[in-house]
């Protein structure tokens, strides 16, 4: 059974970098996610940078999941294993579901860039409330990384034999591809 659509169903998507140092005129990450979903024909509904800091991050992405207007979260950063690195134990307790592939499908594609040190990549996926929040290293290339390899076409409702675009709320009209 197909999980796809003949037609592209753009999705309301928030954009949410983890730095303490980034603003939105230096966040090159946040920017290349927000420039690919725009290309492709999604909407960039919201756009923001918290520190990196366990409870603002669940509190947000929770606000997210909450929303009726949002049905994908992207997060940049946040993901390594310093000290200061909390966006998985921020945002995993809020999954209802773990979508276990993105994080390996990650690692090996990037493997093939930088080698061993992708062990050390904390990407996850999990859907909560129909809402599919994905979490990717803080660096342009990896957000390129997974944008090229996973995002573009699992937030692609044309996209066969499956994608997400089933799985999160319908809270977009259907609309020819921009």
């Amino acid at each position: 059974m197909s999980h796809a659509s003949q037609q592209f169903v753009p999705l309301n998507v928030a954009v949410l970098t983890v730095s303490d140092t980034r603003t939105l005129e230096t966040d090159t990450s946040g920017q290349y996610l927000t420039d690919q979903l725009v290309n492709v024909g999604h909407t960039v509904a919201e756009r923001l940078i918290l520190k990196d800091n366990l409870y603002q991050i669940r509190a947000q992405v929770a606000s997210w999941i909450a929303s009726d207007s949002i049905q994908v979260v992207l997060i940049t950063g946040g993901t390594g294993f310093t000290e200061r690195d909390s966006t998985p134990e921020a945002v995993r307790c809020l999954f209802d579901r773990e979508v276990e592939g993105f994080g390996e499908l990650f690692r090996q594609i990037s493997y093939t860039e930088i080698g061993s040190s992708t062990i050390q990549s904390r990407a996850l996926a999990g859907l909560s409330n129909n809402t599919l929040v994905c979490c990717m290293p803080g660096s342009t290339n990896a957000c390129r990384t997974a944008w090229e390899g996973i995002l573009s076409e699992q937030l692609d409702s044309c996209h066969t034999p499956c994608n997400f675009a089933p799985h999160v709320g319908r809270k977009a009209a259907c609309s020819g591809r921009a």
